[in-house]
């Protein structure tokens, strides 16, 4: 009774403040997103006060958490909310890949201007779609392999629903036009703050878990886990440093200015790339492909190695985005040659992971799961090579500022890391609502192909798009003056602009696939199709039901 009574409380006291911050704003988005924070107090309370059992209170016979079972509430919502947050970003994305290319669709409208959709499909996709299925897989990876319950399992469901906060107050910012102009940080400073407490919260779930452990050892993926929850808890906060205007209105200035507000903004942006979208999932490849392929990871000395050089070498090459500019030279070199080094961990973790499949490679023509994970990694690989090459200053000199670096940045994020977060999806639902396997593996098939055709049309229309701008910029006349204006360039890329829209909306189609196969699974339903030889599994032990075969 006393928990239910501070809970009201707290939801009181935030419902308060809210209405109050309301009243006061300074500006029109301060006062919207404090209607939304409102708005999410009265759900919270409301939830809190039906949900209670009040007969079960007054007899004093509230069921305590049965220690022996996993808690995966959270990993459920976390799954559903990794679909859901995919289809948004995914179309947000095709949305303004057409706006590119006819321009008439960014409808005269402030809110639907490339600005301003740009950076909701950027954060859509990473922060919405990859955080979640970050949360999840760490959630359900940490439990599984320390055999431990998770720690402040109520700290764990404000982890979850404080996240969805945080994007959807991110999201309506971005369209409101409140925006610190910085990539991978547009959020402003109130934003950034409620983040903060939300991920020291998911800190404290994560080390908790891992501090009741029941098994001595610390598998690798939850070290790939810890240091992406640790270093991008540092990125946020030295890259966030701001000084609001006003405590009741939403915009704010940077503590750091010029170049050394360059320089942090990218050592954050380089860094949530390799923390967020390298470090985080490699912890999911190395769990999930083992597990799917149901043999042990290839080398677990070499996952050790690939984790600590990893980890050093990555933090170093921010600068290698700022060549030709105001940075000091040593500082841009300094940030090439390490980007230069990561290529050769960067490729040990790919090794590992495909090397894992030994005695298992037939699985790749009747597992569409095992297919996606091996496509992951081969784009993982792919990525990690063409990084390190674009981070060369004679490279940079002509991809850099071109559609060659959305090529290569949408082939890591649909590639890598749409391929790997497709396969644990798929791994995680018939798991989670105990179903023995998905609705359709046909589907997942059909899934796996509409993406990879994407990815292709998609990067290879940049990388055509791409050097043909850095040849096209760089192109000097007898006179000495340049021969092709900025509009003559955009003019010879518009057919790359269709051909990347086209790949853009195949990809849609797969996710769209996935989220029906995934709500049929949740239903309980199995799809009669004729077998692809994907192998139940044991819910008791997690392993196939089929002979393993030796090495």
């Amino acid at each position: 009774m006393d928990k239910m009574i501070a809970r009201a409380a707290w939801w009181l006291a935030a419902l308060l403040i809210a209405v109050l911050a309301v009243a006061g704003a300074a500006d029109t988005g301060f006062a919207i997103h404090m209607g939304i924070v409102a708005l999410a107090a009265v759900i919270g309370l409301w939830v809190s006060l039906t949900r209670t059992d009040y007969k079960a209170v007054a007899s004093g016979a509230i069921t305590a958490p049965d220690q022996s079972r996993y808690d995966d509430d959270p990993i459920r919502w976390g799954v559903i909310a990794v679909v859901f947050w995919g289809l948004a970003g995914f179309l947000a994305g095709l949305y303004i890949a057409l706006e590119l290319a006819f321009p008439a669709l960014n409808l005269g409208l402030e809110w639907t201007t490339f600005g301003r959709l740009r950076p909701l499909h950027t954060s859509a996709v990473i922060f919405a779609f990859g955080g979640n299925a970050l949360i999840a897989s760490s959630f359900y990876i940490v439990q599984r392999t320390c055999r431990a319950r998770l720690a402040f399992p109520g700290v764990a469901r404000f982890v979850f629903w404080g996240y969805q906060l945080f994007i959807v107050l991110a999201a309506t910012g971005y369209l409101l036009g409140i925006s610190q102009g910085k990539e991978y940080a547009e959020p402003e400073w109130y934003v950034d703050l409620w983040l903060t407490v939300v991920w020291v919260a998911y800190l404290l779930v994560f080390v908790g878990t891992l501090v009741k452990r029941k098994e001595p050892h610390i598998y690798v993926a939850n070290w790939f886990f810890l240091s992406f929850i640790l270093t991008v808890a540092m990125l946020h906060l030295v890259n966030n440093i701001n000084l609001p205007v006003s405590l009741l209105g939403a915009k704010s200035y940077p503590l750091w200015a010029g170049v050394q507000g360059a320089l942090v903004q990218w050592w954050y942006g380089h860094n949530a790339v390799g923390f967020f979208l390298t470090a985080g999932f490699l912890a999911m490849m190395y769990y999930f492909v083992p597990k799917q392929a149901g043999r042990p990871i290839y080398s677990y000395r070499l996952s050790i190695i690939h984790f600590w050089a990893l980890i050093f070498l990555y933090i170093w090459a921010g600068p290698h985005h700022l060549h030709y500019t105001a940075l000091p030279d040593w500082a841009q070199t300094l940030g090439m040659v390490f980007s230069v080094m990561l290529w050769m961990p960067s490729w040990g973790g790919m090794i590992n992971g495909l090397m894992t499949l030994n005695g298992a490679w037939d699985k790749i023509r009747t597992d569409p799961i095992i297919r996606m994970m091996v496509m992951s990694l081969a784009f993982y690989g792919m990525s990690t090579f063409e990084g390190p090459m674009m981070s060369i200053k004679s490279v940079n000199s002509l991809s850099h500022y071109t559609d060659w670096t959305i090529g290569h940045v949408h082939s890591g994020a649909l590639g890598w890391n749409g391929m790997i977060t497709f396969s644990a999806v798929y791994f995680l639902t018939p798991r989670l609502w105990n179903t023995g396997r998905m609705y359709s593996a046909r589907m997942i098939n059909w899934h796996f192909w509409l993406a990879t055709a994407g990815i292709v049309f998609y990067t290879a229309s940049m990388w055509v798009a791409g050097i043909t701008q850095g040849l096209m910029w760089r192109e000097y006349g007898a006179d000495g003056y340049l021969v092709n204006s900025f509009a003559e360039t955009v003019a010879a890329l518009h057919p790359m602009y269709l051909l990347r829209a086209f790949g853009g909306l195949l990809y849609l189609s797969g996710g769209f696939v996935m989220a029906y196969n995934v709500w049929q699974t949740i239903a309980g339903r199995q799809r009669v199709e004729e077998p692809m030889d994907v192998a139940p599994y044991d819910a008791e032990t997690d392993r196939p039901l089929v002979a393993v075969p030796a090495e």
